[in-house]
């Protein structure tokens, strides 16, 4: 992702050593980990791609004990959060890794895993970015594996002004940001095999996209 900006929109408060916090997360990581604890299969291993301070890790773990999350950001001092926040659940959270979507087959050398998961990333980062998380579902899960967004998006006629509003100020600071349009997503999800399953409509117009195999 272009270093000449910045990767995240808030600012993020020290916390305790290297944690960070975010308002965000603050706001709706008890919420996303509760959906997320009704559509991660049992025992799921699940890549967390642009996890930021590490407090949706944290959250999801906790929501469901039997789940093994690796977070990831291309970020180093996010990473160095993540790392500290994974001192409360060693034995589900891993240690985070260094990716960005946007480079060409990031995927490799990571092992499987049966379900992706991102926030609020892909309208704060190249349309590449998007691109690459949906390729890297089709490289890393399995047949039963799910991809899981979370955001704003843009829905045509029934998009909320306040994403219509959201959209044109990111296009004002990078145009290379933008809300996604949900057909767009849709579209790049198919291209490698996945249709979208569940739709979930979240506070502040924000949406849970799940995709899973077309053939799963």
């Amino acid at each position: 992702m272009s270093k000449k900006h910045p990767i995240h929109l808030e600012r993020r408060d020290p916390h305790e050593g290297l944690r960070l916090q975010s308002p965000s997360a603050g706001r709706n990581s008890a919420i996303i980990a509760e959906q997320l604890a009704s559509i991660l299969p049992e025992h799921a291993n699940v890549l967390e791609i642009a996890s930021g301070t590490g407090e949706h890790a944290v959250a999801s773990c906790k929501a469901r004990r039997d789940i093994m999350w690796r977070p990831s950001d291309p970020d180093e001092r996010s990473r160095q959060s993540q790392n500290a926040w994974r001192t409360e659940i060693p034995e589900q959270m891993q240690e985070s890794l260094a990716i960005d979507t946007t480079k060409p087959d990031w995927w490799n050398g990571l092992e499987s895993y049966k379900a992706l998961f991102c926030a609020n990333m892909i309208h704060i980062a190249p349309w590449e970015a998007a691109l690459g998380y949906a390729a890297g579902a089709q490289h890393l899960l399995g047949s039963d594996g799910v991809a899981i967004l979370y955001g704003p998006f843009l829905e045509g006629a029934d998009t909320a002004l306040s994403n219509l509003e959201f959209d044109a100020n990111l296009k004002d600071r990078n145009p290379l940001w933008g809300v996604r349009s949900l057909d767009s997503v849709k579209h790049i999800f198919a291209d490698v095999g996945f249709n979208l399953s569940a739709r979930i409509e979240m506070p502040k117009n924000n949406r849970i996209l799940v995709f899973s195999h077309r053939n799963g």
